[in-house]
């Protein structure tokens, strides 16, 4: 169970604001600012304003949901996707829009996840966060904090234009599922190599309408997963033994196999022998591309023709991110193994091409 703190932030005098947005502090690089002894500690979200005065200008009504303990994004875990969807899905009807602070390193799982337990979305969920502290003169945090609550807030004829969880971060709005993390210090820590910005933030805001989702009129809530997935890397000099490890492994159900390039592999016959073994035990193996940007096509090159017969199904354009959420959430639904096979191939909210 998370323990959370809630801080109501009005920054409209008007009696009625424009917008009503909900805020979820889960921890990461944004929230840290200077403590009196100069040192970087977590922080309280009852002195945002001081921090970033210019909310007052936005005439919104926020809400701030703060994890009690924030958490290292490195540490995040399906229990804390499960808190953040509880989050959105008990107070849905309650907001506008919803903002996610989250750390940098695990923000393209966690949106992938939230996607996967939000379906039929109406409303935008945007997760952001920062490279630099919040508490550092030169941090990105006020900026893409700022912009995440005004396209949380976005509104056209009454609707909001982004119906879908996404990411923003240094100027660009990233389909969530979409997203990976590739820069580790640089403001451009995020891109999209397979598919279009939702939206470019310069002197305006401008939304790719076209790549935008389409709302949907009732929300489906589900949050139960699978944690019993691995991820593996194929790699030159791959020795026998080291695959037959791997998927031995006891209580295994689900793999996300990357591949090189375009979904090839070594056609070794004992390669090839330990595929066909494991998922004719039922383990689910998703061949995705090690390369950012890539996508499987089985078949364009020798070296993946007989993947199929093997058993190993084609990831086609999701990134590593969404293909082990994909994966935990559809093995978490407690159904036949060829419902899962059936279904991880298939787009369900715009992971991958169709």
């Amino acid at each position: 169970m998370i323990s959370y703190e809630v801080v109501d932030l009005v920054t409209s005098k008007a009696s009625n604001p424009k917008a009503s947005l909900l805020v979820i502090y889960t921890g990461g690089t944004f929230g840290m600012a200077y403590n009196e002894s100069g040192s970087l500690a977590p922080f309280n979200f009852n002195h945002v304003i001081d921090k970033i005065p210019e909310l007052k200008s936005l005439d919104l009504k926020i809400t701030v949901i703060s994890f009690s303990q924030p958490v290292d994004s490195s540490n995040i875990h399906i229990h804390h996707w499960k808190a953040i969807g509880n989050f959105i899905k008990e107070n849905y009807d309650l907001y506008d829009g919803f903002v996610v602070l989250h750390g940098t390193d695990t923000m393209a799982y966690s949106a992938s996840a939230l996607s996967f337990m939000l379906q039929g979305l109406s409303k935008p969920i945007i997760l952001t966060g920062a490279q630099i502290p919040i508490g550092s003169a030169r941090s990105d945090a006020r900026d893409n904090f700022l912009t995440a609550i005004e396209i949380a807030s976005a509104k056209e004829n009454g609707k909001s234009i982004i119906p879908e969880v996404c990411i923003y971060f240094n100027h660009q709005l990233l389909r969530g599922n979409r997203a990976q993390k590739v820069r580790s210090s640089h403001f451009a820590a995020f891109e999209s190599e397979n598919y279009p910005n939702l939206a470019v933030s310069g002197v305006f805001i401008e939304y790719n309408r076209l790549s935008i989702l389409e709302p949907s009129t009732k929300l489906n809530y589900n949050d139960h997963f699978d944690a019993n997935v691995a991820l593996f890397k194929i790699f030159p000099n791959i020795q026998e033994y080291v695959l037959e490890s791997f998927f031995n492994m006891p209580q295994l159900k689900g793999v996300v196999m990357e591949s090189y390039g375009s979904g090839n592999t070594p056609n070794y016959p004992w390669f090839l022998n330990n595929l066909k073994q494991a998922t004719d035990r039922g383990i689910v193996i998703l061949n995705v591309s090690q390369c950012n940007g890539g996508k499987v096509i089985h078949g364009r090159y020798e070296t993946s023709k007989k993947l199929n017969d093997s058993g190993v199904l084609s990831g086609g354009d999701m990134t590593t991110e969404a293909a082990i959420t994909k994966l935990m959430f559809l093995l978490g639904q407690d159904k036949n193994i060829d419902w899962v096979r059936e279904k991880i191939v298939i787009p369900s909210c715009g992971e991958m091409s169709g």
